[in-house]
């Protein structure tokens, strides 16, 4: 006999169980307003009937027969005149409306903790906004703090959430320190632990501060609505930008602002510079651009710490390589700057014959250069120059070859970043727990938020070119094979990966011992031509490689694209 199958409410309790209390909370609130007047009326008469009884015990003996007779009377006259009953019934009515009203007093100020608090607060800016020659100062010891606060907000715990005050025109707003002073004192003083946001006008000398929301950590990799040329770094506040993104959250889908990076030739920032704490989330950004970048263009990634963070992009199609060895990664970064002296000559040429530029040079080539610093410092160990020296053609010229070069490192290996990368980097992202002066040193200019000290993965600030600086929450981008990531994370990244080149035995691949024009950039990983040899391409884990013949070009000049590759 076929079973019967379950009902729907014990396959998916979950869901049906939330639709339910759903169901039951809205059939409540609406009851509840339907039947309002009723239940204000029992509330009055239940209050008329406790004052009564009251009324009653307190009443003397001796005095309760007269009391008694004179309500019998009372009622026989009622009943006795016309319309009486009714008319008496519409007063008991009245009465008890107005008797079970609401009487749960508005507090339309602070109270004592909260004055208390906001004293405090103004007492604490009265070294900074007075001065001794001021005949009528705002601030002073011992003044009204309600001249100066035109507003305020707490939060439940009775902590200030938004403040809007005023200072004194004197005050030298216009310099970084002393407003660095100010909001020291505001974000000392109306609590650790929480992110705020300080917006100076100048013009009308008054400060707002706001408490930040936390941003979203919950959302993952995913395939984003944007045109070639953008890339999403992660998410910031609905107020800093003008435009969202509809991203999907689970089973639900919701619409969030993002930090858009545009490259290509029309971009003012086409290179990217990202420091970090160690965990802070920049290599998982770097994942979550080359998964981007991969949509549109080809990709080489030149990992410098040798931890196999980007295995799974390898073989992938239109990775071009994925390099951990130092002999490897100098191949690399000499064939990306072939490849781009390359493609300026050939377009250059068809821009002289008259003709658009070949295919070849405006599909974007992507170079992501991990933890370059320690590839410096085992060149430097082994008497090699430093690969990052490799980088100034593609940095200098790479805008106009649709070559984008991004470069990641942490903060304690700064010092290690070549000049070209510095100065060619114009979009800089900063991950991680990090004073103000060192987020500062970064970006260019301080953030108008004050930084916290304990930040989840991911969380930092983003700034382009000469813009301002936005708070920034990366997608969760993880290793989809590392044992610690979730299968929801794991999943969104697998989906997002390119498939696996096939591999093809017709073509010849040849090793660094065949030829001395070619540098062996170890197991799994990619040969590159150097500048002298007619040697052989191939792409990083994928045997389909390119056999060049014995008459082919020098590098620069009709150089194999890595759209060939």
């Amino acid at each position: 006999m076929a079973r019967r199958p379950l009902p729907r409410i014990l396959t998916t309790p979950s869901a049906s169980i939330t639709r339910s209390r759903e169901l039951a909370r809205t059939a409540a609130d609406s009851a509840t307003d339907v039947l309002h007047p009723l239940i204000t009326i029992t509330r009055g008469l239940r209050r008329l009937a406790s004052a009564g009884r009251r009324k009653w015990s307190e009443t003397p003996k001796d005095r309760r027969g007269p009391v008694l007779f004179l309500v019998a009377s009372c009622l026989l006259v009622v009943v006795l005149v016309p319309y009486g009953p009714l008319l008496a019934l519409v007063v008991l009515m009245a009465v008890a409306a107005w008797t079970g009203r609401d009487r749960t007093p508005v507090q339309t100020g602070p109270d004592e903790s909260q004055l208390q608090r906001l004293q405090t607060l103004y007492e604490a800016l009265v070294p900074y906004f007075s001065v001794a020659d001021d005949p009528s100062p705002l601030y002073a010891h011992g003044g009204e703090w309600d001249k100066v606060f035109t507003s305020h907000t707490f939060d439940d715990n009775g902590r200030i959430s938004s403040l809007s005050l005023r200072y004194p025109a004197y005050f030298t707003d216009g310099e970084a320190s002393s407003r660095a002073r100010i909001e020291q004192v505001l974000h000392a003083k109306s609590g650790r632990g929480r992110e705020y946001h300080f917006e100076w006008d100048e013009e009308g000398n008054e400060l707002t501060v706001d408490v930040l929301p936390p941003l979203p950590t919950d959302l993952a990799a995913q395939r984003f609505v944007t045109t070639p040329g953008e890339t999403v770094l992660g998410f910031t506040d609905e107020t800093a930008v003008q435009r969202t993104l509809p991203v999907t959250d689970g089973d639900e889908q919701r619409d969030v602002p993002p930090v858009v990076w545009r490259t290509g030739p029309r971009s003012t920032e086409p290179h990217l510079l990202i420091v970090g704490q160690p965990g802070s989330g920049t290599t998982s950004l770097m994942r979550s651009i080359a998964l981007q970048a991969l949509q549109n263009g080809d990709v080489l990634i030149v990992e410098g710490s040798g931890t196999g963070e980007y295995a799974c992009l390898t073989g992938r199609r239109g990775v071009l390589g994925v390099e951990c060895g130092l002999a490897g990664a100098a191949a690399c970064l000499e064939w990306a700057a072939h490849e781009t002296e390359r493609r300026l000559i050939a377009a250059n040429r068809a821009r002289q014959a008259g003709h658009p530029a070949p295919e070849d040079t405006r599909r974007p080539l992507w170079i992501l250069l991990d933890r370059p610093s320690v590839l410096g410092h085992l060149a430097a160990a082994d008497g090699r120059p430093d690969p990052q020296a490799l980088l100034q053609v593609p940095l200098r010229h790479g805008r106009a070859a649709s070559v984008t070069v991004v470069v990641a490192d942490q903060f304690d290996t700064m010092d290690a970043l070549s000049e070209p990368v510095r100065r060619h980097t114009r979009a800089r992202v900063v991950l991680g727990s990090a004073p103000a002066a060192q987020i500062e040193t970064v970006l260019g200019t301080a953030p108008h938020t004050t930084p916290t000290p304990e930040v989840p993965p991911g969380r930092g600030y983003a700034r382009l070119g000469t813009g301002p600086v936005h708070r920034l929450q990366v997608p969760a981008t993880p290793d989809p094979y590392d044992d610690a990531t979730s299968d929801t994370h794991r999943r969104a990244v697998l989906d997002l990966l390119p498939e696996r080149v096939a591999p093809q035995d017709d073509v010849s691949i040849v090793g660094a011992g065949d030829d001395p024009g070619v540098v062996g950039a170890g197991e799994g990983a990619s040969a590159v031509r150097t500048a002298d040899g007619p040697g052989a391409v191939r792409a990083a884990d994928d045997p389909g490689a390119v056999h060049a013949a014995d008459g082919a070009s020098a590098p620069g000049d009709g150089e194999l694209s890595p759209s060939n590759v």
